[in-house]
């Protein structure tokens, strides 16, 4: 449950960042698609080529198989918590 509730907040700044910031530049300048052309939210499916949904989901699927590699508790990254009452942790 923890990484789809990852996966979940960065599908949320996925659809709020847009809203704000767009890159400079074309996202296919074989079909003369800017960045900028892309509408936001679900609509955006729709006008990113086929091609570049391929490249994600390659990328995706090579990451999860070949990178993320975390074998540990899940949650625990070695980090202290700064907040615990527990003089121990702190």
């Amino acid at each position: 449950e923890i990484k789809h509730g990852r996966v979940a907040m960065y599908a949320t700044m996925g659809y709020i960042v847009p809203e704000y910031f767009k890159w400079p530049g074309y996202l296919s300048p074989s079909m003369g698609l800017k960045f900028a052309d892309v509408p936001n939210g679900l609509a955006a499916i729709t006008k990113v080529p086929g091609n570049g949904w391929a490249q994600i989901v390659a990328f995706a699927g090579y990451y999860e198989l070949f990178v993320y590699k975390f074998n540990g508790t899940p949650g625990d990254y070695g980090w202290k918590a700064i907040s615990s009452p527990d003089a121990e942790v702190r």
